[in-house]
């Protein structure tokens, strides 16, 4: 299993969920689209040959975002990193994937 954990504009953030959920994120056990999520505020200044979806070239931009985090099994990590890819708002969204191991696999 792996953990998402993905940074997206406040504006986005239902939509966002929604289709990493529809890729099959969020399950765990008898329930789906399980995810959490916490306001924050992102930074970024893009440069020279990049395309922002906020903000321009060369200023720093700040942005009210959401870390949203939400379980993937295995067998859909594929499915919803292109789903990310698809859904997400900006041309490079900060992500990253963390494996993690089940309580039951202790149990």
């Amino acid at each position: 299993m792996y953990l998402l954990v993905v940074y997206v504009p406040e504006t986005h953030t239902e939509a966002l969920i929604e289709a990493l959920s529809d890729a099959g994120a969020g399950s765990i056990g008898d329930y789906d689209r399980c995810a959490w999520s916490v306001l924050g505020q992102g930074q970024f200044r893009p440069l020279a040959g990049a395309n922002p979806t906020l903000g321009h070239t060369g200023q720093l931009e700040r942005v009210a975002e959401h870390r949203v985090e939400m379980v993937v099994n295995i067998d859909r990590i594929k499915a919803v990193l292109q789903a990310l890819v698809v859904a997400h708002p900006y041309e490079e969204p900060a992500h990253h994937v963390v494996a993690v191991m089940d309580r039951r696999d202790f149990l």
